[in-house]
Formats: structure tokens, sequence, C-alpha cells
């Protein structure tokens, strides 16, 4: 896993071309940090507890 440090208004850039991902860090509130995902519209940007019920809905399917 890569770790990183960004500053609020801080971007990180994941891929390239016209299939990055640019993530931002938008604001800090104690233990809670607000986060600006712009990506394309074909990848699906999940919370990982939705993604996990998704993965299950899809496995009991």
């Amino acid at each position: 896993m890569l770790i990183l440090t960004r500053r609020i208004s801080e971007t990180l850039i994941i891929g390239e071309g016209d299939d990055a991902i640019r993530v931002q860090i938008l604001g800090v509130n104690g233990s809670q940090v607000r986060v600006g995902i712009d990506a394309p519209k074909h990848i699906a940007v999940h919370r990982e507890e939705v993604y996990d019920r998704i993965q299950a809905e899809k496995k009991s399917a």
C-alpha cells in the first residue's frame, strides 16, 4: 500500500490519460476527511461498505 500525505485542496492522480482518477482532499474535521473523486463515468466509485454489500448481493443472486 502506498501511503501519502496531502493537505486540504491537494490532489492525487491515479492512472493517466482519459482514464485518470483525481482524488482531492476537500476538508478535515476531527477524524473525518472529506474527499472529492473525479473519475471517468465507466469507473464505479463506492465507499467500501457499499462495495461489499454490492458484492454480497451478486454472490447471493
